[in-house]
């Protein structure tokens, strides 16, 4: 596929998708960080229930530090891997203290260094809050990007550096969230709603359904 088709496709989806952006109630790095752990394996929405109580009774770093575990579970436990979320939450905020001046790190290097955040919350984190590009692929941009053709890499690691070789780098940031939104919205798992999609012209896995 040629950078000139996956402008074409990234146009067209924005199109499709013109309100995409990220999905996590926050009000800071740190509210962003935080709701991005909880949001592995878990949904936008679920996350959003949780931490509208979590955040309204912890607003801030300083907050944060006078839960333990127990008590940040009381607030979480409807989301999956609740124990080892929690575990790694209190563990981040005191690195965040004793490391960092409570201050979120705004470099890949560094946020990955902290428990519970891999190269998807760090590049959500620097995109979001810090206005840094980055492609973060989480299941719907590791999905769609392999549906249509744009990556063939087999785990979210080459897929990530696929889209970053592919993809202008300007673009990385807002491609992410249209990915996102069409996978969430259309192209879905099980059921791709291929009639609604604006691209299947370009999508190998549509080409070959039909």
């Amino acid at each position: 596929m040629t950078i000139k088709n996956i402008d074409k496709i990234l146009d067209d989806l924005e199109k499709l998708h013109p309100n995409a952006k990220c999905e996590l109630n926050h009000d800071s790095p740190f509210q962003l960080l935080i709701a991005t752990i909880l949001s592995a394996q878990s949904t936008d929405v679920k996350v959003n229930e949780v931490t509208k109580s979590l955040f309204k009774d912890y607003k801030n770093l300083n907050e944060f530090l006078n839960l333990d575990q127990e008590t940040l579970i009381s607030y979480i436990r409807s989301i999956g891997l609740y124990k080892n979320k929690s575990k790694n939450i209190i563990n981040l905020c005191e690195i965040l203290i004793d490391e960092y001046n409570g201050i979120v790190p705004d470099t890949m290097e560094e946020l990955v260094k902290l428990p519970g955040v891999g190269r998807k919350t760090a590049n959500v984190v620097l995109s979001n809050a810090f206005n840094i590009d980055g492609i973060a692929v989480d299941t719907h941009v590791f999905r769609v990007s392999k549906r249509i053709g744009i990556a063939k890499g087999d785990t979210v690691l080459k897929v990530e550096f696929e889209l970053r070789e592919k993809i202008k780098k300007s673009r990385w940031s807002k491609s992410h969230h249209v990915l996102i939104f069409h996978g969430r919205y259309i192209c879905k798992s099980r059921k791709p709603e291929c009639d609604k999609c604006n691209i299947k012209d370009y999508c190998d896995y549509y080409i070959q359904k039909n």
